[in-house]
């Protein structure tokens, strides 16, 4: 079994645990002294850092929002003076004002090391050929990544999104081996090969290195198969550190989270009550070795589960279960809590559609009603409509099997859902609630 490094990756649980006692009690001194808000916070709290003396007193600590970083805009929650800080990125502010990270050299070090350790758990080496289409600039996947790669000694290709044409092109001229982007770019990258009649056996790829989105084990094997490949899932938000955070390894078990650097909890988000392991809930990080904007108990609202059994590859960190959506992106329909990669695992059943969906959400009086939008496969669209129909009736009767609610599935026209090089926009939510 490879690994790139073994040390920190094959630890003991004790001596992980002396290992992040040690740096969370570091970490809690720097941010008490060098960030206000935190001092604030925790002396909300009641809380001095003497108080904290092992990670058993982690829960003793506040949570830090996403908010939180927004009202101290753009730098009032760095650790490290701006002569420190080597390297800023930012969030990409979709969904409010742009939150902003700071790397000392350090920081960037400790960056690619688990990017290495990513990469590596998807089968680089220094052999590899890694085309990074993840976006460069303030997003961090595109050079974290890279960074990573080149501290394996691959051979990176930084194409950065879009251009498909050329990314495939790419890929079989300059025999990419592993490629970084989102699942659903894969998928789209898989689809305009066959458009081009350029074949999985054209290409030298065999690995596929996916985050930035939750996906299903549907759409994985999905892209196993058309692209012929292994596909890794990773994990990383730009607060924490950006990629890297956690991957899978080939056993494709759970994603390995890099805890000699990152202290995972899972919580209710309604109690903030910590959970026991193998709970499902809300994953929140505390960073231990970061120097320009560490994060104590950051509330990701991602939604997850951890496992502390050693994993079939020898790893003993921790393994949180594939994000299966967000406390902030989850729907409620009637009452229900449905989450897009419930609805995707069922599509991905039907071999009559094409896996691009869009979820239509709106209000019809005072009731709620959810549509489906689904596109058809080219064969499928030349088929008789009492055929349609069909596959329409039976989508639509495992969808209410699966969410408990019923919803309108309509089948639409080939390549008629825009196609996204980043992340996929899959839901639109009409209500004024």
């Amino acid at each position: 079994m490879q690994y790139w490094n073994a040390t920190c990756e094959c630890m003991s649980r004790d001596e992980m645990a002396d290992l992040q006692s040690k740096r969370l009690i570091e970490t809690v001194k720097r941010v008490y002294q060098n960030v206000p808000s935190y001092r604030e916070k925790m002396q909300q709290k009641g809380v001095e850092p003497g108080d904290i003396k092992s990670i058993e007193d982690l829960k003793k600590l506040p949570f830090v929002y996403k908010q939180d970083l927004r009202d101290n805009y753009p730098y009032g929650m760095f650790a490290a003076p701006m002569s420190e800080i080597v390297r800023i990125h930012a969030s990409s502010g979709t969904t409010g004002k742009q939150t902003v990270v700071g790397y000392t050299q350090k920081d960037l070090d400790t960056w690619s090391e688990i990017m290495a350790r990513t990469l590596v758990n998807a089968g680089a080496n220094k052999n590899s050929f890694i085309q990074v289409a993840y976006g460069y600039g303030l997003f961090t996947g595109g050079l974290g990544t890279h960074y990573g790669a080149e501290r394996i000694g691959a051979s990176v290709i930084p194409v950065s999104v879009g251009n498909t044409k050329r990314q495939i092109q790419i890929m079989k001229d300059f025999g990419t081996t592993i490629i970084a982007c989102t699942p659903s770019y894969a998928l789209y990258l898989a689809e305009e090969m066959e458009a081009q009649g350029i074949s999985k056996d054209d290409l030298k790829l065999e690995a596929g290195v996916f985050g930035a989105e939750p996906w299903s084990e549907n759409m994985r094997k999905e892209i196993e198969e058309r692209l012929g490949i292994i596909a890794i899932d990773i994990y990383g938000l730009s607060e924490v550190m950006g990629p890297g955070v956690a991957s899978e390894c080939q056993c494709k078990c759970g994603l390995h989270i890099q805890e000699d650097h990152f202290i995972p909890e899972i919580i209710d988000p309604e109690t903030e009550e910590v959970l026991p392991p193998g709970s499902t809930g809300e994953l929140v990080f505390t960073t231990i070795t970061k120097e320009g904007l560490p994060l104590i108990r950051y509330r990701t609202r991602d939604i997850s589960s951890l496992t502390y059994e050693k994993c079939e590859c020898g790893r003993t960190l921790v393994r949180m279960s594939k994000v299966t959506g967000r406390t902030d992106d989850m729907l409620i329909i009637r009452g229900v809590n449905v989450f897009p990669s419930q609805i995707e695992s069922v599509l991905l059943e039907f071999s009559d559609i094409a896996p691009h969906y869009q979820l239509i959400v709106d209000r019809v009086g005072r009731l709620d009603v959810l549509e489906i939008w689904v596109e058809m496969n080219q064969k499928m669209f030349s088929d008789q409509v009492r055929k349609l129909e069909d596959v329409e009736r039976k989508i639509t009767k495992e969808i209410e099997s699966t969410l408990g609610i019923s919803a309108k599935v309509k089948l639409v026209e080939p390549k008629s859902i825009e196609r996204s090089e980043g992340k996929a926009k899959r839901v639109i939510d009409k209500r004024k609630i």
